[in-house]
């Protein structure tokens, strides 16, 4: 699943280096029955929203049982039998379960058949099987039939075995109105019409987890291609369908690639992708076969869309993809490995993207993504990437930074410890071991051990089993002419100090700028490296493909800052993060960080300046109303006008791609840095925009209608709000959203709110839209205001799980420990583990901030006296 919500908080619990087997979480399943075949028929009355199901199970009984239990939630069984026998049904709607007694006695061991009649809700909710109701390019309203399973809501369509490692085959059938176009997991056998229905079966599938099972359907118009000889389909809205074009060109390309990659071919006979209009809050889902999406995943219109839209479909389209095999043919055994589906997944996006398009520069551009999941990875409220997962809420919760980012970060690490090559044999033997089943990160180690001939286990357990960030110490000494460097660690951790003192078996690329380059494996013990030259260039970490923070003495860091411009661009921008991040921790002054700052060179790379814009946003955060926050932003002014000058407002005919990306993120930079000929422009070119759309490219109409919004009279905001409501897709409403949610006048904000959950925005990114209104209009606590009196009204658009997460992303912003202190009493209060979960997470994150704030507004104002700014 990829989810496109802006990821804003962490984890919050400390879990042991090592875990055994895991054991069975409280609410899951007994193993006592074990299903094998589901044949489900559906009818789906879309006027009144309700369904009504029967289905056929076939199970095996381990051992002798009086009872069976599964899994429902909300539906009602009104009739069961076993082999034909009546069976008494017992539900629990809180614990999500059904309870059968067959009559007459215990089940015996073997094999026996389940048939079960139920009813239940078509839910408005992007959670379940749903509705999803939308205006089509016609300007009329349609009703479109959605499902989104994971983690546990197969169980809101039909009883069953709703938990990963119950793999079964399924067959479905589905009675809906004949006008629908049908997809899902598999191809469809036939259709029989009458009168205004239709009833549509579909083949049996592979064996497979519930939550991959899908079923769409609507006024959907499709494009076809094919890809190593498997048909391919792309399916959208009525009227839409030209513009997934591009997605269904991605897959074509990516889905041979992966059939080598793997070492299998993809083993389903076809496969679709799903454009949903709005109201879906996953972002992506990898049903097998079925890919779904919200539509601005995979939709590109070139007179709309933008450069970083066009990027953005091709990695979802890749990373969906790549779960057709790692969590779908081979799935992990319970919510505690998903990073084995998220963490891969995410990594192999990146390479399959790489492959296809490198003028983009992916892997350097991943920097962003790793600086992410450190910044929540130093908290007190991490946790390990395996984790315990004792119920649903805390894997809803598990979704995260960790699962995904660093998931990714330490894979890619491993491959690069143990070479491509070695890593994907490693990759193709435990696909081929594990195919059709479940598994551990245990069996992953296993098969790369045995590819490699390492163990792999220590190093690669070191960094999923327990919680934080390696911090490698670099310490020299001079031997002759030699330069010897002492490499030893520690944890690095913000504003942690009880935080557990953990120990890593960290791969170690060390080098410079004509020296030959070091690898090691660093543990408890420190370890010495010797380079020619007392002040010799050395940096650890080079290319950035390990997963730690770098702290230098005083000797090592004046060498590298000396000779700043020598290193790639990535060691630089790697630099510049490590230097960032340990002045966060209060371990290093804002000034070693500044000072190398501006010795970047005159035309740096993409990566290091959208790293700048990064740190120099987060310090304007920091310094909001202090009175050093005016001379900062003269500087951040002064220091990127030059990069601004040299790519200016016009795309060049033939620019590289990253200069097309990279001027509408200056800009947007500049604006909020109250840059006075950027925001004179960017008024006058909005004006024209109001009048004529089509005089601003699309790569500009977001950030001068986001500069507009900061500065929004009544008029701005009115032309935004009509932008946000007339839109026709979600890409478009969300950069007007965006925009309009920069208005600072507390009046301007609640319309805001009013408008996000009035229908213009689809409830699958409501929760987007509160959080731009709290970080777009430098106004956190003034949007938490206004949104706490209606949080029961908010939540009544959300699917469960984003209910735990509406305070908790309102604070994504802000270093006020009061506020924070509120939200997590008003979670505790709620009875919802997840929403102590998510409320952890920001609390840590705030108190984070405080103190980083605490310390930056002195440094910089000495640091600015000290350069007369």
């Amino acid at each position: 699943m990829r989810s496109t919500l802006l990821a804003a908080t962490c984890f919050c619990a400390l879990v042991p280096f090592a875990h055994a087997a895991p054991e069975q979480a409280a609410g899951q399943l007994p193993r006592t029955i074990i299903p094998s075949a589901y044949t489900i028929a559906i009818s789906a009355n879309m006027a009144k929203t309700r369904l009504t199901g029967h289905e056929t199970i076939a199970v095996t009984a381990a051992s002798s049982t009086a009872q069976v239990v599964m899994n429902q939630a909300g539906l009602t069984l009104t009739r069961a039998s076993i082999d034909g026998k009546p069976a008494t049904i017992t539900e629990d709607q809180t614990a999500q379960t059904a309870t059968l007694t067959p009559a007459g006695g215990s089940l015996a061991p073997g094999k026996h058949t389940i048939s079960i009649d139920y009813a239940g809700p078509i839910l408005a909710t992007p959670n379940g099987i749903y509705y999803d109701d939308y205006k089509a390019p016609d300007g009329k309203m349609r009703r479109m039939l959605v499902t989104q399973f994971e983690v546990a809501d197969a169980r809101r369509m039909f009883p069953g075995w709703d938990e990963p490692d119950f793999k079964a085959t399924f067959q479905l059938t589905a009675t809906m109105p004949a006008s629908y176009v049908p997809v899902s997991n598999m191809p469809i056998a036939h259709v029989s019409k009458t009168g205004a229905t239709q009833t549509v079966a579909f083949e049996r599938s592979p064996r497979m987890s519930t939550y991959l099972l899908a079923l769409f359907a609507g006024d959907l118009g499709s494009l076809h291609g094919s890809g190593d000889g498997i048909p391919i389909g792309a399916y959208a809205p009525m009227g839409e369908q030209d513009q997934a074009q591009y997605a269904l060109s991605a897959a074509e390309e990516i889905l041979p690639y992966y059939d080598t990659y793997f070492g299998i071919k993809y083993p389903l006979p076809k496969l679709d992708l799903i454009a949903i209009p709005g109201n879906y809050e996953a972002g992506a889902m990898e049903n097998w076969g079925a890919i779904s999406f919200i539509d601005n995943a995979m939709l590109f219109d070139p007179k709309t869309s933008t450069q970083a839209t066009k990027e953005g479909i091709f990695i979802d389209v890749s990373h969906e993809m790549a779960h057709q095999w790692s969590g779908d043919l081979v799935t992990m055994k319970w919510w505690d490995d998903i990073w084995l589906n998220e963490g891969f997944a995410t990594w192999m996006e990146n390479k399959a993207t790489d492959h296809f398009n490198p003028t983009w520069h992916i892997w350097e551009r991943q920097h962003a993504d790793r600086e992410g999941a450190m910044a929540v990875d130093a908290l007190s409220s991490t946790h390990a990437i395996h984790q315990p997962i004792p119920d649903i809420a805390a894997a809803n919760a598990a979704f995260d930074q960790i699962s995904y980012q660093k998931g990714s970060a330490v894979i890619r690490m491993i491959e690069d410890w143990l070479t491509p090559d070695v890593f994907r044999a490693g990759m193709r033997a435990y696909m081929r071991q594990h195919a059709y089943g479940n598994t551990t990160d245990a069996d992953l180690w296993a098969a790369l051990s045995a590819a490699s001939g390492k163990n792999v286990a220590p190093v690669a357990k070191s960094f999923t089993d327990q919680p934080g960030i390696p911090e490698l110490h670099v310490a020299r000494a001079c031997q002759g002419r030699d330069a010897v460097l002492t490499l030893s660690q520690s944890r690095f951790v913000l504003n942690d100090p009880n935080a557990a003192k953990l120990t890593w078996q960290i791969p170690v690329t060390i080098g410079g700028p004509g020296l030959t380059t070091q690898r090691l494996v660093l543990g408890a013990t420190p370890a010495t490296v010797k380079f020619p030259g007392c002040d010799a260039t050395v940096k650890a970490n080079l290319g950035e493909n390990g997963y730690y923070r770098t702290a230098y003495d005083r000797a090592s860091l004046n060498a590298l800052e000396r000779n700043f411009t020598t290193l790639s661009t990535i060691d630089q921008t790697n630099l510049l993060a490590d230097q960032f991040a340990l002045f966060e921790a209060g371990t290093a002054p804002l000034s070693d960080y500044l000072d190398l700052l501006t010795r970047m060179p005159r035309n740096p790379g993409y990566v290091e300046i959208d790293d700048t814009l990064t740190h120099l946003v987060k310090l304007d955060v920091l310094l909001r109303r202090s009175p050093e926050q005016a001379r900062f932003r003269v500087f951040a002014r002064r220091l990127l006008t030059p990069e601004m000058t040299r790519l200016g407002w016009t795309k060049k005919p033939g620019e590289p791609v990253l200069d097309s990306l990279l001027r509408p993120k200056l800009i947007m930079a500049l604006g909020q840095f109250r840059d006075p000929e950027t925001v004179a422009i960017a008024l006058s070119k909005f004006k024209d925009f109001a009048k004529n759309p089509q005089s601003v490219p699309p790569e500009l109409r977001g950030p001068i209608a986001a500069i507009a919004g900061q500065h929004a009279t009544p008029e701005i905001y009115a032309t935004l709000a009509n932008l946000v409501k007339n839109s026709p897709d979600t890409e478009q409403k969300l950069r007007y959203f965006q925009a309009l949610a920069g208005a600072h006048d507390p009046a301007l904000m609640s319309k805001s709110i009013d408008l996000a959950i009035s229908g213009a925005i689809p409830n699958g990114r409501i929760i987007y839209a509160l959080a731009m209104i709290a970080y777009a209009s430098e106004q956190p606590a003034t949007a938490w205001n206004l949104v706490v009196p209606r949080l029961h009204e908010i939540e009544g658009h959300l699917a469960p799980w984003s209910k735990d997460r509406v305070l908790p992303i309102l604070l994504f912003s802000s270093s006020n420990t009061e506020l924070s202190d509120k939200m997590l009493a008003m979670a505790k209060a709620s009875g919802s583990h997840g929403a102590v979960i998510y409320a952890q997470r920001a609390a840590a994150a705030v108190e984070a901030r405080a103190a980083e704030r605490a310390r930056a507004i002195p440094q910089l104002g000495t640091w600015l006296n000290g350069r007369h700014a």
